[in-house]
Formats: structure tokens, sequence, C-alpha cells
């Protein structure tokens, strides 16, 4: 198990940054909603039936295992997984910037969609860069 490539390289670190984030989420669900750039409300003051708090750590949760699924992937090599993430990689920037564009999230979640396309274009430029040698 060890990463082989650029190509890994671009997974692992990827992998290592979600769980991280992840994890944060599932700590303090408040922390990563500020660094999204969303209004943090203290627990006493939500209504019974907010569940943002269920929502970020759902989220979270989907973070923190994705982040696992991308260093496993990059230290055993997974060469099909990190061709598959570079479309959806993609689609999430699209989806992610559409809200933000829409009013719907604010302006800081943009960095989101960011960090995914900077990680789909690096990902499938070492991919590329790999096949071309």
């Amino acid at each position: 198990m060890k990463i082989r490539d650029a190509a890994g390289w671009t997974i692992f670190i990827f992998g290592i940054l979600a769980f991280l984030l992840g994890l944060t989420g599932l700590i303090r669900p408040e922390t990563l909603l500020s660094l999204l750039g969303f209004e943090v409300v203290e627990r006493a003051q939500r209504a019974a039936s907010d569940y943002t708090i269920v929502f970020m750590t759902a989220s979270s949760m989907a973070s923190f295992n994705m982040g696992v699924y991308y260093v496993f992937a990059a230290l055993n090599d997974v060469k099909i997984f990190y061709r598959w993430t570079v479309p959806f990689r993609v689609v999430t920037f699209v989806v992610f910037t559409t809200v933000v564009i829409a009013g719907i999230a604010p302006l800081k979640f943009l960095g989101v969609g960011i960090w995914e396309l900077v990680g789909a274009i690096s990902t499938g430029i070492a991919l590329y860069g790999k096949r071309s040698t």
C-alpha cells in the first residue's frame, strides 16, 4: 500500500482534507457552518423543526467516509476510482456554484465548488500525463 504517482497524491490529499473536514463537522457542526459562510445560530435558539445540525452531521459523516474511501483508493492505486472522480467532481462544482449564483448559499460556499473543480482538474491532468508517458 503506497502512493505511486501524482494522480494518487491528488486523491490522497483530497481524501485527507475530506476526512478532516468531516471529522470537524462531526465534532462541532457549527464550525463547519461558519467555514462555509452560513450564519451560526446557537443550538438553544434553534426551533424544534430546525434540522440544520442534523443535516450538517449527516453531511460531515459522508465527508468523513468519502475521505477514507479516497485515502484507501490512493494507497491501493485504484486508477478506475481516480477516473470516476473527475467528472463527478466537475458536476459537484456546477451544482455548488449554481446554488451560490442563485442566492441559495453564501459566497463562501463557492469555496467548496472551487475545491472540487481544482481537485478534478488536478487529478485529470495527472491521469492524462501518466497515460501520455
